[in-house]
């Protein structure tokens, strides 16, 4: 068989295993299942918490309110996280998209909203948005690599995966703890911890900011391996 032929009935299987390539209305919807729109959920809290952090850069700096209800957001999108797989094995259903669905809403939870909490707590400077912009990216690359080496990865006789090459961005909201530390013992703005080096200088930054750093390499480390709980 030709070569470009065998590609174009590749490209057939694929659409029609995925039957979200359709002309029906609402299709995408209509594809979605229960755990999809619990991922859903993972994401809208993520972008929420991302609102609030922004709600907060444009009021008084006084009131921390808005830090809160961000700081909150995060870890009740973990719960959405860890429910949506949990509901897709009881039901015995998924979407062909889902893994896309959740890996995209995590990225959101817990790769732009802490580095926006981040930024909303004083890490702003142009290094520190730097450093941010690597560990958002970084999270990118580690969702990215997962989803294309999850098959290939060693599984128990449940079929559940037995570790985690790098460090599942979940964990970013170990960093999100310390920050809601900061923010109730009132480091936060010019009195961060650690403080400010290169003040007044194109290479002004905040210490504080290679916590981010830090955990942007361990995510993408191929090395480091994480047990799956």
């Amino acid at each position: 068989m030709p070569k470009n032929k065998t590609s174009i009935l590749n490209k057939t299987e694929k659409k029609s295993s995925t039957n979200i390539y359709n002309d029906r209305h609402f299709s995408l919807i209509r594809t979605l299942q229960l755990a999809d729109f619990i991922t859903e959920l993972n994401g809208f809290c993520g972008i929420m918490s991302v609102f609030s952090s922004m709600k907060y850069c444009l009021g008084d700096p006084l009131d921390t309110a808005w830090l809160w209800k961000s700081m909150t957001l995060m870890p009740l999108g973990l719960c959405f996280d860890f429910l949506d797989g949990r509901v897709a094995r009881w039901r015995k259903k998924s979407s062909p998209i889902g893994r896309e669905l959740d890996s995209l809403a995590d990225l959101v939870s817990f790769g732009i909203a802490p580095s926006v909490f981040a930024f909303a707590l004083g890490i702003r400077t142009l290094i520190d948005s730097i450093i941010l912009s690597f560990f958002v990216l970084c999270g990118i690359s580690r969702l990215a690599r997962f989803n294309i080496s999850v098959d290939s990865l060693p599984k128990d006789k449940y079929g559940k995966l037995k570790y985690f090459e790098g460090t599942p961005i979940p964990t970013t909201l170990s960093i999100v703890a310390i920050m809601g530390w900061w923010v109730r013992s009132g480091w936060i703005l010019e009195k961060l911890p650690f403080g400010v080096i290169y003040k007044n200088s194109f290479f002004e930054f905040h210490p504080a900011a290679i916590v981010f750093a830090l955990s942007g390499c361990a995510m993408c480390s191929k090395t480091l391996k994480v047990r799956k709980i």
